[in-house]
């Protein structure tokens, strides 16, 4: 599993996500086994504040002051006002 593979698997999570899950039953019917009941289910997972903290905490902003972070900023809009 690749760093951005697992990134957006934390991505996933802190946005929360649909999953379905399929249940299926089987019995033996004249000698051999037969699918009797077969249940899927969707299921909602709620967003996760942990994730994403951790999103967050991994920013290459967190130990900037305020005077850093405006001068990134003015950065970053030269920077776009060039292109």
């Amino acid at each position: 599993m690749q760093r951005d593979d697992i990134f957006q698997a934390v991505v996933k999570r802190a946005k929360g996500y649909e999953a379905t899950e399929t249940v299926e039953e089987y019995a033996i019917v004249d000698g051999s086994l037969e699918l009797v009941k077969k249940r899927v289910t969707t299921k909602d997972v709620p967003p996760d504040i942990a994730a994403a903290k951790l999103i967050f905490d991994d920013s290459p902003f967190d130990g900037m002051t305020d005077d850093e972070l405006e001068a990134e900023k003015a950065r970053l809009l030269s920077e776009l006002k060039n292109k």
